[in-house]
């Protein structure tokens, strides 16, 4: 048979005669450690000021002009984000071990210390990763208007990542079995990353856009079978402007799986012209065809490649010109292809070289298979026809 134990009886006199003992010590502690105490603070003081000054050098590294997006705007702007508990505690735990305090005094120092630091370290690390996001990408690039959406979603999926681990940290510090947590953390953030994968998916294409600068906004680009200028780079998709008119929306991560052409960067464009005489055209005529065209396209200012003739058609001679326009804009590039073929036109007209139409040319034949005229052969006697019989 198993006994009943007894309720152990608890002291309640216990936790003020540990208050009155912790009293004492430090009474005790104040009393012979005076002189100490006080050099301690003193040099406490003279820490904090320091690292206020240099709080104050971050403070004016981020008002300096012409820096808005360099390095030191960066350091200086995490530096200004010092917070005046991280600069007391680093003072106290500088300066404790001289003064000898108590041993519960002295953990507790110690103890604030570490969760200032944690955190401070945390705070750092985001104004360094976000001012290095924001100077990566500039408004004046053509991805503002994007990076002004997106900055607000980095901004908290940096700061809760690093606030996490700080606070992962400050628990492992404490003793805290930290092992569950982190397993926990992980099988959530795989969990959210499965559901929304689409979403990230397609946020983080418009994230490699800002960042790796294929098109910007403005541009004309070609994919697949599209020419269309950019609008707008949004977190999700991309609003593109046909040049036919149409409004065409792509998501981000469509988009940057296609082989993206941008007629944006061209110094020039190449314009090809095939052309096609017909067979009956004279030797000379036909020689002097690309020297005639090399001179159309000299005559409106463009640069001329080559010209010459490329093949034998079916019922034409067929040449080819090619001419760079030094204009990439789509529009100038029309005009201009206009008007060489337009002189094209008018300088054949005048030598009286005539273009190609598709002809056909049908024969007669006899039984046996020679040829024979479709109609009565004639004579001319006098002048006047006369049909042989």
């Amino acid at each position: 048979m198993t006994a009943i134990k007894e309720p152990v009886p608890i002291d309640m006199t216990a936790r003020p005669r540990d208050l009155a003992e912790m009293w004492r010590s430090t009474t005790e502690w104040l009393s012979v450690h005076s002189l100490q105490i006080l050099f301690a603070v003193g040099a406490a003081v003279l820490i904090y000021l320091a690292i206020a000054a240099l709080r104050g050098f971050g403070k004016r590294m981020i008002g300096r002009p012409g820096d808005a997006l360099g390095l030191s705007h960066v350091a200086g702007r995490a530096i200004a984000r010092t917070n005046h508990f991280f600069m007391v505690m680093v003072a106290a735990r500088l300066v404790v071990s001289y003064a000898n305090p108590p041993e519960l005094a002295f953990k507790t120092i110690s103890f604030l210390f570490t969760i200032a630091a944690v955190f401070q370290a945390a705070i750092w690390a985001r104004e360094i990763i976000l001012g290095l996001v924001e100077r990566r990408t500039s408004a004046e690039d053509g991805h503002g208007e994007t990076l002004a959406n997106a900055m607000g979603l980095i901004r908290l999926l940096v700061t809760f990542a690093l606030f996490a681990i700080a606070t992962v940290v400050v628990l492992d510090n404490l003793g805290v079995n930290v092992t569950g947590l982190v397993a926990g953390l992980g099988i959530g953030g795989i969990a959210i990353g499965l559901a929304a994968q689409g979403i990230f998916s397609d946020l983080f294409a418009a994230l490699s856009i800002i960042f790796d600068k294929p098109f910007r906004r403005g541009e004309v680009i070609t994919y697949d079978q599209t020419t269309a200028r950019v609008e707008r780079i949004g977190l999700k998709s991309t609003r593109l402007r046909a040049m036919s008119g149409e409004k065409k929306v792509i998501s981000n991560a469509n988009l940057l799986q296609k082989e993206i052409t941008s007629l944006q960067t061209l110094a020039q464009r190449r314009v090809t012209f095939g052309l096609g005489i017909i067979y009956q055209t004279s030797d000379e005529k036909a020689d002097a065809i690309p020297d005639m065209l090399r001179q159309i396209v000299e005559a409106e200012g463009f640069l001329f490649i080559n010209a010459g003739l490329v093949r034998f058609g079916a019922s034409s001679l067929d040449y080819e010109l090619n001419f760079d326009v030094p204009d990439p804009d789509l529009h100038d590039y029309f005009l201009s292809r206009h008007r060489v073929g337009l002189a094209i036109w008018k300088r054949f007209k005048a030598e009286g070289i005539e273009f190609a139409y598709p002809t056909q040319t049908s024969f007669t034949a006899a039984p046996d298979g020679s040829t024979i005229m479709p109609y009565p052969e004639q004579i001319h006697v006098d002048g006047a026809a006369r049909r042989l019989t």
